[in-house]
């Protein structure tokens, strides 16, 4: 009997079926596959609001696919652009670009760029909207937050997180209405929520900013000063999440859960400035997942269910 040579070939105790798992890991964690997922269900957000309804399966295939490709090579290229700072943080040491566990990379920002360019081209010809909001979002993850802002001002996930403004303002245009003013305010929203929610992420990985170099909220001011820039945030994205009611005309069934949630993300942030440790600020870091998310869900149920309007 012959031994599979691809597996003679890896060390004792490795198959080649661990090797392609250990592969797709890597891609998932270069092309950011957590945070696309997060700007798809946006997206969908956009998409829905927009429609008013069920939008159709191959309108919402559109937006996954071109969103999908157009997210992924903006994380990837974001990721190969900072190598040497994500050496620097214990956060960020693992990633495969920075790890050594992917040894061949010149093929990343090729294939990054591509995955950006080429939806938009496909797509610029029937739905130009769509095409200018897949690579303005792009444009403004990688050129203007990851090349411009992010090392060199303390505002640089402020306007970054327009990068998830786009991702809605995508989903709205994949529907035929990018101007829609509940994917308007959907936009504001994810604009006003990004700062908050990394801001709380940098004060539990403070250091790992300082040693990167990037100047972050809480490298440049206190943990309660941060805490407190939070709650202006916060404040923001709560109040755009009720007026969400008013304009798309959701019902009670949208309403209802987000108001719970938005009294326990405010009560988070006042607890974080009260007493601003890293275990309080983790927890909000947490919950401002769970809020986006109850936000995105019940947008997509409400509209779908269609219950007693307000």
């Amino acid at each position: 009997m012959t031994t599979n040579s691809t597996e003679a070939d890896l060390p004792t105790g490795i198959t080649s079926k661990a090797v392609s798992t250990s592969w797709l890991k890597n891609l998932a964690v270069l092309f950011k596959f957590r945070i696309v997922l997060l700007l798809l269900f946006a997206a969908i957000g956009g998409l829905f609001l927009a429609a008013g309804r069920w939008p159709g399966i191959s309108t919402l295939l559109l937006l996954l696919l071109t969103g999908g490709l157009a997210a992924s090579g903006s994380g990837a290229l974001n990721q190969y652009i900072e190598k040497d700072i994500d050496i620097l943080m214990r956060r960020t040491s693992g990633r495969p670009l920075v790890s050594g566990s992917m040894t061949r990379t010149a093929w990343v920002p090729i294939v990054a760029t591509l995955m950006i360019l080429l939806p938009v081209l496909a797509v610029v010809t029937f739905n130009a909207p769509l095409a200018f909001f897949l690579l303005l979002g792009a444009l403004i993850y990688v050129g203007i937050y990851t090349l411009w802002l992010k090392p060199r001002t303390l505002l640089n996930i402020v306007i970054g997180g327009a990068a998830g403004s786009a991702a809605v303002l995508s989903g709205s245009a994949a529907a035929g209405n990018w101007g829609d003013p509940g994917a308007v305010v959907l936009a504001l929203l994810l604009f006003l929520w990004t700062p908050t929610h990394f801001w709380a992420l940098a004060i539990v990985y403070k250091e790992d900013y300082e040693r990167g170099g990037v100047p972050m909220l809480p490298v440049k001011v206190s943990e309660r000063q941060s805490a407190a820039w939070m709650m202006l945030h916060t404040a923001g994205v709560v109040f755009a999440a009720i007026i969400l009611v008013t304009l798309p005309s959701l019902g009670w069934l949208y309403l209802l859960p987000v108001l719970w949630a938005s009294a326990v993300l405010v009560s988070r942030n006042v607890r974080l400035i009260k007493k601003p440790d890293r275990a309080l600020a983790r927890s909000y870091f947490l919950f401002s997942n769970y809020y986006l998310a109850i936000i995105l869900i019940m947008i997509v149920v409400d509209t779908l269910v269609t219950p007693l309007r307000l």
